[in-house]
Formats: C-alpha cells, sequence, structure tokens
C-alpha cells in the first residue's frame, strides 16, 4: 500500500476545521484521509505552530523518504571502469557473473545514463 502525501489544499481545510474546533474524525471522512493524519496535524496545531510550520517540517521529512541510490565500492567501480575500457556492454557485465556486482543490469544501466562512468551506453 503506497501512501500520498498530504497536499496543501488538504492541510488548508485540516487547518481551517481546527480553527472552528470540529472532530478530527469528521474532517478525516471529509477529505477521505485516515483519522490518524488529521490528528497528527492536530496536535502539531495544539503546540502553537502555524500550518506553515507544518508544511516545511513535512516537506523536509518527505524529502528524505523514498529509495536511496546505490553506491558501488571502489573494486566494483575499477572493475567496471576496466571492462568498459575493454569494450564490453552493462549486459554483458553483469551477464558474466566473473565477479559479483551490488547491482543489476537496469541499475547498471541507469547509472550510465547519469553519466557515473564517464560514458553514455547510447553512443555505442
Amino acid at each position: 500500500m503506497t501512501y500520498t502525501h498530504l497536499t496543501t489544499n488538504e492541510l488548508t481545510i485540516i487547518a481551517h476545521s481546527f480553527v472552528q474546533k470540529l472532530k478530527a474524525y469528521r474532517v478525516a471522512q471529509m477529505i477521505n484521509r485516515c483519522a490518524e493524519t488529521v490528528y497528527r496535524v492536530y496536535r502539531y496545531l495544539e503546540t502553537g505552530a502555524s500550518i506553515a510550520d507544518y508544511q516545511d517540517h513535512y516537506m523536509r521529512n518527505k524529502q528524505r523518504c523514498g529509495r536511496k541510490r546505490t553506491q558501488l565500492s571502489l573494486a566494483e567501480l575499477t572493475y567496471i571502469n576496466d571492462k568498459i575500457a575493454q569494450g564490453w556492454t552493462p549486459d554483458t557485465i553483469i551477464g558474466r557473473a566473473e565477479r559479483p556486482i551490488s547491482c543489476n543490469r537496469r541499475t547498471l544501466y541507469r547509472m550510465f545514463e547519469r553519466g557515473q562512468f564517464g560514458f553514455d551506453v547510447r553512443s555505442r
């Protein structure tokens, strides 16, 4: 199950409802969200913070979520660069399995597309 982050409109509705002293579970029903999500915002607003403060805090936390980029070890990078210098493609490097590499073929292609190895896969 994926979690969709709160939008600015939803936060505005929650903030106005908080000022009007509406019950959090009713607001949750209105915006079609879990009651705990609304309670979390209510508790934050009860500390005296503004909805802008909540949004800033929320966005900082949101930036930290998600998968991190794969980092290859120095030995793996050296091996890949050596094989590329010999004319090997990423498919061949992963497929030969001469040495374990901590990513799959698709991830290796993404690394090439980002220019991480100073070599463009599409130019070959």
